[in-house]
């Protein structure tokens, strides 16, 4: 383990720490859960509790989770901005467990028998299921970049898009990086976690960076043809606001590493050096349901029924959040996972119960942007219907819509947005 993994380890720990979590005892494995569910984010989270409720408390909830605490992705890139601790991010599994009756098991599942239905845990217990919900997030596809891999192992390149000790070591290699020194954040191809998220991220280091670093330049070296979430209005803050500190560079996929040089190798371009490299790699869901042939869309993805967010390829496996193949319009975001969620929890209840599932559901979405260091955001919003003809998700015309311009009101919002929806999800 290198130097800076222990120190991040640490910087974990510690935070943790802070909300007397680490030493939690650990909950024993029950070996039948009615509904299991795996992955306490904010899809798998949100379900767990939202079964209970549904079901009035009569049905049985297991979580199987390996971390100690949820931390919110959404909002992170303000810690790597400075202007946020990953404290105020985390939120225990607490309530769950006192509040709502859920079982919580802190541990991995490593497999997955559909045919039998039981799910085989890390350390070896298996827990048979009527009903599987599947939150797993996303994987980063390290072999889309050459190097990678080493590179983040060694604490040299990082992603911070799980938020965790990562994104606290992000923030320091920023801190760390000299006036007049270059950050480059990579974007791979769409579809990937949180669409507008590496626009946001390099606006709030490009505000710290003027405070802080005015000599210091940042680099969006995007794989796509243009920005793909409210691509006018971040091209007119960065127009604005970071004139000669903010370089938009698209159509740059990334395809290789060189830590030793910190460079970043394209697939056409020329190589690009930066003090700070951030490569974000193509990304898939998450590694579990790719071992168990859920994800049976281009094996990046999962394909669901959309009514009741089942799995197409096995019976009984609900799936939620970045991991699915998503509708026409449908982002991978923390907004949207809760509320496939939702969705599937009312189905699950039902279909337990020998109800009729809801023919028409319907979805929500926002996703809120800081353009600097916590005081401006813009926000794209939706409303999403199911279309029982297509059998698929299609936004509701006229729904939605994108911010006028950044403003302060709407950064009171954006935080207290998501004070609700962890609230929503865990309390």
């Amino acid at each position: 383990m290198s130097k800076l993994q222990r120190r991040n380890l640490l910087q974990g720990a510690a935070a943790l720490a802070a909300l007397g979590l680490v030493g939690c005892a650990s909950t024993s494995v029950p070996s039948k859960a009615r509904v299991l569910v795996v992955g306490g984010g904010y899809g798998g989270a949100t379900a767990a509790k939202y079964i209970r409720l549904f079901s009035d408390y009569k049905i049985e909830v297991v979580l199987v989770e390996p971390n100690e605490a949820f931390v919110s992705c959404p909002i992170s890139n303000l810690v790597v901005g400075g202007a946020r601790q990953i404290q105020e991010l985390t939120v225990p599994y607490t309530a769950l467990r006192a509040k709502h009756g859920v079982t919580v098991v802190r541990d991995y599942v490593a497999g997955i028998d559909a045919a039998k239905r039981v799910a085989t845990l890390a350390s070896g217990a298996s827990i048979a299921y009527d009903k599987l919900v599947l939150s797993p997030g996303i994987d980063l596809m390290w072999d889309s970049v050459a190097g990678l891999k080493e590179a983040q192992a060694a604490g040299q390149i990082l992603q911070a898009w799980k938020a965790g000790p990562e994104t606290v070591a992000l923030r320091r290699q920023l801190e760390a990086m000299p006036d007049g020194g270059v950050y480059a954040i990579t974007i791979p191809e769409a579809p990937y976690r949180c669409p507008p998220g590496p626009y946001e991220r390099a606006s709030v280091i490009a505000s710290y960076f003027k405070q802080a670093k005015p000599r210091s330049k940042v680099l969006i070296l995007d794989a796509n043809q243009d920005v793909i979430s409210k691509g006018p209005l971040f091209k007119k803050i960065w127009a604005e606001q970071y004139k000669g500190i903010i370089e938009y560079r698209p159509q740059h996929k990334a395809v290789a590493v060189d830590a030793k040089a910190s460079t970043v190798k394209f697939e056409v371009q020329d190589d690009v050096k930066a003090d700070v490299l951030n490569v974000l790699p193509s990304m898939r869901a998450g590694a579990i349901a790719v071992q168990t042939g859920l994800a049976n869309s281009n094996g990046r993805w999962v394909g669901v029924n959309y009514l009741n967010f089942e799995s197409t390829a096995a019976k009984d496996i609900h799936v939620l959040g970045d991991a699915i193949q998503i509708a026409p319009l449908m982002p991978k975001s923390g907004h949207m996972a809760n509320s496939h969620a939702k969705v599937a929890a009312a189905a699950i209840v039902a279909e337990l119960n020998g109800w009729e599932i809801n023919p028409a559901p319907m979805l929500t979405n926002t996703c809120y942007s800081y353009v600097d260091t916590g005081k401006n955001v813009i926000h794209v919003a939706s409303v999403h219907e199911y279309v029982a003809a297509e059998k698929t998700f299609k936004t509701v015309a006229g729904s939605g819509g994108v911010s006028a311009a950044p403003n302060e009101l709407e950064a009171t919002y954006a935080w207290n947005w998501a004070r609700t929806i962890w609230s929503d999800a865990l309390a």
